[in-house]
């Protein structure tokens, strides 16, 4: 049975979605059948990976028009598949509101498909509202990213008690997998510092794995691509094959259960 991790953080460009495309793949290349599921609007996962505009798309099965089964593409990386978003998503939360246990949603339709996979990612949007709150509801556990950069931990407070609100009334096994250092930059002392006051705060919980800023990592999306197959060899490729390999030693350990 898989695995769900909801990648969070309602600061927008930390890294969120770069994470969602890469790790996915990346485990995906670890031969781990891997699903990733677009709940943001703005629709980047997807379209990082080469599917635009895709009708139905996961708005149908929040609004429970669609079999979550019949949505998801297979990409073109064996072991990968997606659960596509478009902007139609941007009206969900209003239509949402009327339906009952409307926060259990998207958890009960993965509960159909949870056997065919090993790990389930979901990409959520830059926001605490109720896409989130049922991706958050639907997961065993979330990924933290958090950018290298002024003003790193605002916010996450507020994160962190959204996360503890769904522990007491929607989901009580959901746990921390950990928090990812991203935008990483060796040359800049801050860097350094907020690296240095993430660990500080969250201990143990942060990944070894820090994502470096890497212009390869940048370029990739606009090929359709994560940046595996864009560029296997660049700093960054090699960051986030290295996280999926420290995802899948924590897993196996069960440090990310905690």
């Amino acid at each position: 049975m898989a695995k769900v991790i909801s990648i969070a953080n309602q600061k927008g460009g930390v890294g969120k979605t770069t994470t969602a495309i890469n790790l996915s793949s990346s485990l995906a290349a670890a031969e781990k059948k891997t699903l990733l599921i677009d709940i943001d609007p703005q629709a980047n996962s997807s379209s990082g990976l080469s599917i635009s505009n895709h009708t139905p798309s996961v708005y149908e099965v929040l609004v429970d028009v669609e079999d979550i089964q019949n949505i998801i593409v297979n990409s073109y990386m064996p072991y990968l598949d997606i659960l596509p978003s478009n902007i139609n998503l941007v009206g969900a939360e209003i239509e949402m509101v009327d339906i009952p246990n409307r926060e259990q949603i998207l958890r009960n339709a993965i509960e159909a498909i949870k056997d065919n996979y090993d790990y389930i990612i979901i990409d959520c949007p830059p926001s605490l509202g109720l896409l989130t709150l049922n991706s958050l509801s639907a997961s065993d556990s979330v990924l933290i990213p958090v950018q290298c950069e002024y003003f790193a931990l605002e916010g996450l407070g507020q994160l962190l008690n959204t996360i503890n609100i769904v522990k007491q009334h929607f989901n009580k096994n959901l746990s921390i997998e950990g928090v990812l250092l991203t935008m990483f930059d060796i040359r800049l002392r801050l860097s350094q510092q907020v690296a240095e006051e993430v660990r500080k705060y969250f201990g143990d919980k942060v990944f070894k794995t820090v994502i470096h800023r890497n212009v390869r990592i940048s370029e990739a999306p606009s090929y359709g691509k994560p940046v595996i197959l864009y560029d296997a060899i660049s700093t960054g490729s090699q960051n986030y094959i290295a996280l999926a390999s420290e995802l899948l030693e924590r897993n196996s350990s069960g440090i990310g259960d905690n």
